[in-house]
């Protein structure tokens, strides 16, 4: 990524609606430029899905949790299949440390959570889980300050 398409993305963040004709005006570049880079960076995988931009408690699913997994040996890529399956785990991270996996996971309450940890470990391939409810927020996450560094040429 250069510094143009950090300014891009900026401008998006700015305003996610605005026409490729008002973003590009607004940068200064070409349509068809704007376009291209816009284009590379989906292909990229830069731009993640749209989905992203809903919050799950829009979705009844105000409670969020972090899981920590414990796969037996043999487990591999099936345990990771699995969970994949499991629409309430919505970020999982392989990790270091006494647990294999870290899922963050959003349920709507207390009893559903109870019913999605009896699901994770109804998975073959797991052995142990641990959960931790998230009380708050404090930050969400953000790129915007690395995404102003970038279009600065500070990387």
């Amino acid at each position: 990524m250069d510094q143009l398409d950090a300014r891009i993305l900026l401008a998006l963040d700015d305003d996610p609606d605005a026409s490729v004709l008002a973003l590009s005006r607004r940068l200064g570049i070409a349509r068809n430029t704007l376009t291209a880079r816009l284009t590379r960076m989906q292909d990229a995988a830069v731009l993640g899905p749209f989905s992203r931009r809903v919050e799950p408690a829009a979705l009844g699913l105000g409670l969020t949790a972090f899981i920590s997994v414990e796969l037996s040996q043999e487990a591999g890529e099936d345990a990771t299949a699995a969970l994949r399956e499991v629409p309430e785990v919505i970020e999982m991270h392989a990790i270091t440390g006494g647990a294999d996996l870290l899922l963050k996971v959003v349920a709507g309450n207390t009893a559903d959570l109870h019913r999605l940890n009896g699901r994770l470990l109804a998975i073959p391939a797991v052995r142990r889980t641990s959960t931790a409810i998230s009380l708050a927020e404090e930050m969400p996450l953000r790129l915007r300050g690395l995404l102003a560094r970038a279009a600065e040429g500070r990387g």
